[in-house]
């Protein structure tokens, strides 16, 4: 009924996405040089990130793109620009020391059982970007989890920006973590890192999911253009509060509840997953409903099974 098309809708879900995936670059470099015991520089640690970080967007959307084109022949139909935001997606919620097979498997696997056995984009049940992550996370446990993965390794290209770097030094430093905020609240009860450090997202995390401040530049952008709905943005953020401070309240966790909102995936999946126009709720009431579930479903993952630290993924599926 207006001139907001699939096209327009999902170039501005692209544009939004745009500061956390830079602030990922730049974090991806950051990280890494100071694992190596080296003052982070900005354009170097921006350019380091980008070097890292491209491969995997390019191979999410040649592999995702090449299945839907060959589906779209089969069928007869025009390709649409549902993978446009997906192929993006992906990557931006995978660890930086992912092998690339395992994207390129992972992308597969959840545009063909995510999205085209049920028709395509628009009759898909569950969000093709958070299957990808759930079927890497699930059969690549070790690729996905632990200490090493979220901070960059060297390539080639790499190693030559790094070595006009003064005091770069190849090794990881003695006393440096690896290990995520969530962990370590699952593990010891502290974060490990900052509050302005986790918000700003200067912490080990997913390519794009660690900086708060970010994300939330992109839910403005969302909701100026009103691709995304409030009401669920809104709601998940309340629900998983609530369910914080209950856990506070009966003395389960010790920290202050609003460290979840701060920390691993939640504010990413509240702005860019929940909100999702297939998969989430189309009535205003039934968007509340979800918002709230899914925002006390991921704290009460988060709290509960002290296995498994991030809890938004499975909440939002």
């Amino acid at each position: 009924r207006d001139c907001n098309d699939m096209k327009r809708t999902m170039i501005m879900v692209v544009v939004a996405l745009m500061p956390a995936l830079l602030f990922g670059f730049y974090n991806t470099g950051y990280l890494h040089f100071l694992s190596q015991g080296v003052q982070p520089e900005f354009w170097a640690s921006l350019w380091f990130g980008f070097l890292k970080v491209l491969p995997i967007i390019v191979v999410s959307y040649v592999v995702g793109l090449g299945i839907e084109f060959a589906f779209a022949q089969a069928r007869g139909h025009e390709v649409n620009e549902g993978f446009l935001v997906t192929g993006l997606l992906i990557p931006m919620i995978m660890p930086v020391d992912i092998p690339l097979w395992m994207v390129a498997l992972a992308t597969a696997f959840s545009v063909i059982f995510g999205k085209e056995v049920f028709g395509g984009t628009g009759m898909n049940v569950f969000n093709p970007a958070l299957l990808a992550r759930a079927f890497a996370f699930f059969a690549y446990t070790p690729s996905m989890s632990g200490a090493t993965v979220w901070i960059a390794g060297m390539t080639e290209d790499m190693k030559n920006v790094a070595a006009n770097i003064p005091g770069y030094v190849p090794q990881v430093v003695d006393g440096f973590s690896g290990a995520t905020a969530l962990e370590n609240l699952s593990t010891t009860g502290q974060m490990g890192y900052s509050a302005m450090d986790a918000f700003l997202g200067f912490i080990p995390g997913c390519i794009g999911e660690t900086s708060t401040l970010a994300i939330l530049l992109g839910a403005a952008i969302l909701l100026f253009t009103g691709v995304a709905s409030w009401r669920t943005m809104v709601s998940v953020f309340v629900g998983g509060l609530a369910m914080g401070y209950f856990f506070q309240a009966i003395g389960v966790t010790t920290y202050p509840a609003w460290y979840h909102l701060i920390i691993g995936g939640f504010a990413f999946g509240a702005v860019f997953m929940a909100t999702d126009p297939v998969t989430s709720a189309q009535t205003n009431t039934g968007k509340y409903i979800v918002g709230l579930l899914t925002g006390a479903l991921a704290v009460l993952i988060r709290v509960v099974n002290p296995a498994y630290p991030e809890g938004m993924m499975l909440s939002i599926l």
